[in-house]
């Protein structure tokens, strides 16, 4: 079965287990899900109030958008995990082997990906936290200001299970490319997610 089809309680405790996935990729995937659903509840909500009619077919384009994302979220569950799987064969090869190192570089490369996805994915979701925070229900703001903290703390799980993996690669050139993109992002998103947790929490905390 697929992590993503595992029911919480079974998912929690594989993730409490001594398996090694999922990890702190999935659970950042799951983490990015759960606030892309938060973002489709708000638009959902919305739509169909006359107080919003004038946002309606906005929210509606968001609402599909933040379902897209939460269910790519979803998968990346299983991706990030499917990506672990050969790293850690690749660590089991014998020392001397004469394709170890090559082997191991395009697996590093592969289980970077994978939580990369993840954190991009998780920057769209405080995007669209931006604006169901801005223009969907009043009554539905602090599930906004939930989704925008919960997909900045699934970006921080992501970011940190790229450079895991960045600082084993050999190809330093490429290593330093993906680096500065997860900075670029975090340092741009860790912002944007605050900054529509403080203005709801201010307004009505």
């Amino acid at each position: 079965m697929e992590l993503r089809e595992q029911s919480l309680t079974a998912f929690a405790a594989r993730l409490a287990s001594k398996d090694a996935v999922p990890g702190g990729g999935g659970a950042s995937a799951l983490t990015g899900a759960l606030a892309a659903a938060l973002g489709a509840m708000v638009g959902n909500l919305t739509v169909g109030k006359k107080k919003y009619a004038e946002v309606e077919q906005e929210m509606l384009v968001l609402t599909e958008r933040a379902e897209s994302l939460s269910r790519k979220l979803l998968r990346a569950v299983d991706e990030d995990a499917a990506a672990f799987e050969p790293l850690s064969r690749a660590y089991s090869l014998p020392k001397d082997a004469p394709d170890r190192d090559d082997v191991l570089e395009a697996c590093l490369r592969r289980a970077a990906d994978a939580p990369m996805r993840i954190l991009r994915l998780c920057c769209e979701v405080i995007e669209l936290q931006e604006q169901f925070a801005a223009k969907g229900s009043v009554m539905m703001a602090s599930d906004a200001a939930t989704g925008a903290v919960l997909a900045w703390g699934a970006m921080y799980g992501a970011a940190i299970n790229v450079k895991v993996n960045t600082k084993l690669m050999q190809r330093r050139d490429y290593a330093d490319e993906v680096n500065r993109e997860v900075d670029t992002l975090v340092d741009e998103y860790w912002k944007r997610a605050e900054k529509v947790y403080e203005e709801i929490y201010r307004r009505y905390c």
